[in-house]
């Protein structure tokens, strides 16, 4: 497409990371879970915009300082798109349990599959598996990949949407689906407010390893400033996200190796044994968001794009793909006709504003409940998670959340 071309086409998603090419495959080949019968109807015709196209998978490459808790219900949407076995071919490691505790308090709980009836609790993926992956998979399907290119202006007209790049390129669509990311480019053209809390804390992520195997469990632990998880690697190592002050995450990120290994041991209770052996480390600050709507007309909002929440039950990714399913459900239940009508896009946004803005303040509930240093709060919340860790019911209410509704009973 030269910079003179306009390329037509039924869907635009602008942002191509994991949430934005999940969004652009199911709307181009038509997963298997669509709410009406899929025989015989064809895909729609989608182009996909990104500034940065991913690296190539390489299979000896150091694994990414990101990685998600997928849970079942986005490995039902990756199963339906026909991208699960090329993901487990590239390394998914799915766990067996998770374990919580409390620095200040006798707290404890642990989930066990088994005790459910489930193989495992989810999978850790790497970033880069989910996405090589899908772009692959985008390739196939005849996804216009245009890429690199920015979007630079919308103009939202009754028939369509103009979304001009900035290297001049002009693509016209039904609907443009903005998955760009929390700073999200088309949720600004578009005009849509947003609501953010900043946390005053900063997540430090690094690979390490330890001095035990990592069990297959994804452990969690609630230091007075903040929550430490190591969540399973393939590999036996274990990638940690340790939420703390921006102070103290600027000190850990300055510390040698082997003195952050030793504090990060030493926050960790040697649970794993001593830590061995660290990674490079990053940091990215914690912030909680609601864009005011996910619809306008002619565009929706998906992902990080739509809502941001604290990382300390690792569902932010999952949310996002559940954006997914929802709006691909709702696009393919009105065969043949615009995608950009709003009517439907409304249903897409009562569908999965409501449920992410409550996982939004139930993390926010669980931050300040955990952070707090009253007495009276410690004893409670110890109590409540040894109750909590001998009545079945309670427990397996958390799973169902935690596994996307795949856990009966």
């Amino acid at each position: 497409m030269t910079a003179r071309e306009v390329l037509d086409v039924d869907v635009l998603v602008v942002g191509g990371g994991v949430v934005g090419a999940a969004m652009a495959l199911a709307l181009a080949c038509r997963p298997a879970p669509a709410a009406v019968d899929p025989s015989g109807l064809p895909g729609l015709r989608v182009a996909l915009l990104e500034r940065t196209p991913p690296a190539p998978f390489d299979p000896l490459g150091e694994a990414d300082l990101r990685v998600f808790a997928v849970n079942r219900a986005s490995q039902r949407l990756f199963e339906s798109l026909g991208v699960w076995p090329a993901m487990i071919s590239r390394g998914v490691n799915p766990y067996q349990a998770m374990e919580v505790w409390d620095a200040r308090s006798p707290g404890r709980i642990r989930f066990e599959a088994a005790e459910v009836g489930e193989p495992d609790l989810g999978h850790i993926v790497e970033n880069r598996v989910i996405q090589w992956t899908l772009w692959e998979a985008l390739e196939a399907a005849g996804v216009e990949q245009i890429c690199p290119a920015g979007l630079s202006w919308l103009q939202v007209m009754p028939g369509g949407v103009d979304a001009g790049l900035d290297d001049g390129r002009t693509v016209h669509a039904a609907l443009v689906v903005g998955a760009d990311g929390a700073r999200s480019r088309v949720r600004s053209l578009a005009g849509i407010g947003l609501d953010s809390t900043r946390y005053g804390q900063r997540a430090v992520v690094a690979n390490v390893s330890t001095g035990e195997h990592n069990q297959a469990t994804a452990w969690q632990r609630f230091l007075p400033s903040g929550p430490l998880a190591f969540l399973p690697l393939a590999d036996g190592r274990s990638s940690i996200v340790w939420s703390t002050e921006p102070e103290t995450a600027e000190r850990l990120l300055a510390l040698d190796d082997a003195t952050f290994c030793a504090e990060l041991g030493a926050a960790f209770e040697w649970r794993l044994g001593p830590v061995n052996a660290t990674g490079p480390r990053a940091s990215f600050a914690l912030i909680g968001s609601q864009a005011r709507h996910y619809v306008r007309p002619r565009i929706a909002l998906v992902g990080d794009a739509a809502h941001t929440i604290h990382p300390l039950a690792g569902q932010g990714a999952n949310l996002g793909f559940a954006d997914v399913t929802a709006l691909a459900r709702v696009l393919w239940s009105r065969p043949g006709r615009d995608p950009g009508d709003l009517r439907g896009l409304r249903t897409y946004e009562r569908m999965r504003r409501g449920d992410n803005w409550l996982m939004m303040r139930a993390m926010e509930g669980f931050s300040t409940l955990f952070g707090s240093g009253l007495p009276p709060v410690e004893m409670a919340r110890g109590l409540g998670l040894i109750l909590a860790d001998r009545l079945p019911a309670i427990k397996n209410g958390f799973l169902r959340r935690a596994l996307g509704g795949a856990v009966k009973g």
